[in-house]
């Protein structure tokens, strides 16, 4: 399976990933290792606040490129599981 992702940092900002292996990433990322992310080594705290899982890597890279498009307002629906606003933006 293949995960993509949105972390909120303390400073509110989001970041949009994805991966084959949840669990690992999640270790790379709390443990700031050389293989986690900018945003994540960069000092902020974070928190996972959203994730879809799709059976190929295509469809979950597709999906993290997708997502990265979207204004923050679109962001935030799709977190918040508001689907008549998502259709709204």
């Amino acid at each position: 399976m293949f995960f993509v992702y949105i972390l909120r940092s303390s400073s509110n900002q989001l970041y949009i990933g994805q991966t084959n292996n949840f669990e690992n990433r999640e270790k790379q990322q709390l443990s700031k290792s050389s293989k986690a992310a900018k945003f994540i080594k960069d000092g902020k705290e974070f928190s996972l606040v959203y994730s879809e899982e799709y059976s190929t890597r295509l469809e979950s890279m597709r999906r993290e490129k997708q997502l990265k498009g979207w204004k923050r307002a679109k962001k935030e629906a799709l977190i918040k599981g508001d689907l008549a606003l998502l259709k709204r933006l």
